[in-house]
């Protein structure tokens, strides 16, 4: 059988190795597979690395150019920058140049004037300038100082008006539970009136159906805010009101308006309790509603005022600081503009 070439020194040599079977032998053979490093390199693996292997290979070729263009490139670049650096370089020196010329040249010409004059100036004869405020200088500065003070004042009234608001936030809703009370006994008060209005009513009507031969007694001041309302307590004060006055004289008997309002019927003073119940059941609504109105509205009304004025005076002083920097501010530009155009002035006389 035929296995691989060995490459020695530049020839091939092939080699054929018979391979009996083991079933002819009975011996066997052991042969060792491993392949030994050779320490050395022949002249063919050299040859890899010739130049003349260099310039045939495109992969290298590409890389060579690659790199001459990439560097070429940079060397391109770094010249155009060292040019525009030259160039304002030169830009710059001969910009001072020309300062230092012009400044030696009004030395010079300021020199021979001042050599020319004769006169001698002292120092009293030199004009002072005195430079008053103008009324924007003035109008600024206190605008400045009602600023600071109004600012250092709103904070004040804004915690001020915290703290009110949170006491009229305390007090509203005390006050208006005061005033729901307070409806309620008014209201109490006159459902009470109009009950004993209606039980005198009725009592008054007795004075249309009996008269003195029928033993009629006045029996209006049995009604009381404790008895209009209670049929027993009307009885019996209306008999302690009546006295003697119920019996017939020279008869064992009573009278008949006695017997009309101490029995049942349309007479009796009991029934006259009930007309004071209707009334004053009737009323109570009413005038608790109406009341519980006029009252609660009087009480928002009240701390509407507080709050409204709280806020329009922060309002007020706010609306105040605001307008005092807006003026501070425009003064103020209007200031710096002028500087601006001094110094620059300055700057070119000096120039």
């Amino acid at each position: 059988m035929k296995f691989s070439y060995f490459n020695l020194l530049l020839f091939s040599v092939p080699l054929n190795i018979l391979i009996n079977d083991h079933s002819k032998y009975s011996s066997c053979k052991h042969t060792s597979n491993s392949k030994t490093t050779k320490p050395h390199r022949s002249l063919c693996e050299c040859e890899l690395y010739s130049p003349a292997n260099y310039d045939n290979d495109a992969e290298m070729k590409r890389v060579m150019q690659q790199f001459e263009d990439r560097t070429s490139q940079r060397f391109h670049e770094y010249d155009e920058r060292m040019q525009s650096k030259r160039m304002q370089c030169k830009e710059q020196c001969d910009r001072e140049i020309k300062k230092i010329i012009l400044k030696d040249k009004l030395e010079k010409e300021l020199t021979e004037k001042f050599a020319t004059l004769h006169t001698d100036i002292q120092s009293n004869a030199i004009p002072t300038c005195i430079c008053e405020k103008s009324m924007a200088d003035k109008m600024e500065k206190g605008c400045l100082r009602c600023g600071g003070v109004f600012g250092g004042i709103a904070p004040s009234v804004g915690l001020l008006g915290g703290i009110g608001e949170a006491a009229i936030s305390v007090l509203k809703p005390l006050a208006i539970e005061a005033a729901k009370k307070a409806a309620v006994t008014e209201a109490t008060d006159l459902a009470t009136q109009a009950g004993m209005n209606a039980v005198s009513l009725k009592i008054e009507k007795l004075a249309t159906v009996f008269t003195e031969r029928d033993g009629f007694v006045d029996l209006s001041s049995i009604v009381t805010s404790s008895t209009y309302n209670n049929g027993p307590a009307l009885l019996q004060s209306a008999k302690e009101l009546i006295g003697d006055a119920c019996k017939v004289p020279g008869k064992d008997s009573t009278t008949s308006f006695y017997n009309s309002i101490t029995y049942s019927g349309e007479s009796n003073i009991e029934g006259f309790a009930q007309a004071g119940r209707t009334a004053y059941n009737e009323t109570l609504p009413l005038q608790k509603a109406l009341l519980e109105k006029a009252k609660v509205g009087a009480v928002e009304a009240t701390y509407g005022g507080y709050h409204i004025s709280i806020i329009a005076s922060i309002v007020a002083i706010v609306v105040i600081v605001l307008i005092m920097v807006i003026i501070y501010l425009i003064l103020r530009y209007r200031r710096k503009k002028k500087m601006k155009k001094k110094l620059q002035y300055i700057k070119l006389l000096e120039e």
